[in-house]
């Protein structure tokens, strides 16, 4: 694909500078969600199996350019000790001299990057600086890969590079999705806005053959159709946007769905007193939250039929029972169809990995992508930067 992978470099006595993304979450100084740190780990334990020594540079928050003590990657130290099993040694301020001192197979982590004003501008006087900590630059943060900063893109330009296992499978995942995919595909794309996934929609139309559209973006959709919504979340101002994307979509044979049966209530809180009814027969005071078991019945009938399916966006406002039932009931019917071999499943984006994650079926889809915004981009068709920079 154009990037080399740690199998095609020699680590042996090599510094090997690996871009990690531990932005973990912390309460009380303790990280409480360490998923991102244990799909680091193959990565770390391959670069020292063959002989390098990881220096690991990551961000953490968003200090805005300047030292936060409550943004220290500190605080991830002894996470990363105990899924590593191993000492992490941690560097304020690294130089060559004291990497080069720490045993050979040390694992070292330097303070957040984006503590300089240097790293999101991608100066190349940071990128300098960073390429003179290490003889190999591997990219294993996949998640940080639409940003064009000093620690994806600049020092990746000034060492030899490779792809870590994380972003290797990935970038392997996300192409046997969309780049090259076994056919039919389906696009699940949900959310509250049209207007946030414009380009998403533009791009996928080009490239798969249903694309199920639930959440607010569908009740856009609906309202385009001359269809009434009620008191539903709906950005009425798109809808020559909403029939525009349509017309494109049945010009190049994409089948678009919306939802056929529709949960409303009065009230958005939990427990709220809700009904399923047509799609055309919202009442004026309420306001659809999800979409209905027709309409899932519906979804399922078209997975049935597909080899492949991307999921971006929940159908409904799943944080809040009972609006989270076409969400889990669908994403169910995908996991099972996946383990029973009938279908590949990639999903990402924060709402919709959470989703998957309440329904107790992520581990059961083909891949989840640990990206949010990097996953949307490559979605909408979007060099990536840090990709575009593992050039070998």
């Amino acid at each position: 694909m154009g990037w080399n992978t740690l199998d095609d470099m020699d680590l042996s006595g090599k510094v090997v500078l690996t871009r990690v993304d531990i932005n973990v979450p912390v309460e009380d100084g303790k990280v409480t969600d360490a998923t991102r740190i244990e799909r680091i780990k193959p990565t770390i334990t391959d670069i020292l199996s063959k002989g390098g020594k990881p220096v690991l540079l990551a961000h953490f928050g968003r200090p805005k350019g300047q030292p936060v003590p409550e943004m220290s990657l500190r605080v991830t130290v002894p996470t990363l000790e105990q899924v590593l099993g191993r000492e992490v040694t941690f560097m304020e301020r690294p130089d060559r001299a004291a990497i080069d001192a720490a045993p050979d197979d040390a694992v070292i982590l330097v303070e957040n990057t984006r503590f300089s004003p240097m790293e999101e501008a991608n100066d190349p006087k940071m990128a300098q600086f960073l390429a003179s900590l290490g003889d190999v630059f591997c990219n294993d943060a996949f998640s940080a890969a639409h940003r064009a900063h000093a620690s994806t893109t600049g020092v990746a330009e000034l060492l030899p590079n490779c792809a870590g296992r994380l972003m290797a499978e990935e970038l392997g995942a996300l192409e046997k999705a969309l780049g090259s995919p076994d056919r039919p595909v389906v696009a699940v794309v949900g959310g509250a806005k049209v207007s946030t996934k414009l380009d998403l929609l533009g791009n996928l139309i080009d490239k798969v053959d249903v694309i199920v559209i639930g959440g607010g973006m569908a009740n856009t959709f609906l309202a385009a159709q001359g269809i009434d919504v009620g008191k539903s979340l709906c950005e009425h101002d798109l809808a020559d946007t909403a029939r525009e994307i349509a017309a494109k979509a049945a010009d190049k044979g994409c089948e678009i769905l919306l939802p056929r049966d529709v949960v409303v209530a009065k009230e958005f809180k939990a427990g709220a007193e809700a009904q399923t009814v047509m799609a055309g027969d919202v009442p004026s005071d309420a306001m659809i939250l999800d979409a209905g078991p027709d309409s899932v019945a519906h979804i399922g009938q078209v997975f049935e039929r597909a080899k492949t399916v991307i999921w971006n966006g929940p159908l409904g406002a799943f944080e809040i029972e009972p609006f989270h039932k076409a969400t889990f009931a669908a994403a169910k019917t995908a996991a099972e169809m996946t383990q029973a071999g009938d279908l590949i499943t990639v999903a990402g984006g924060g709402d919709t990995v959470a989703a998957l994650n309440q329904a107790g079926v992520a581990g059961d889809f083909t891949y989840i992508s640990s990206a949010g915004g990097a996953f949307l981009e490559w979605m909408e068709g979007k060099t990536l930067p840090g990709v575009a920079a593992l050039g070998g």
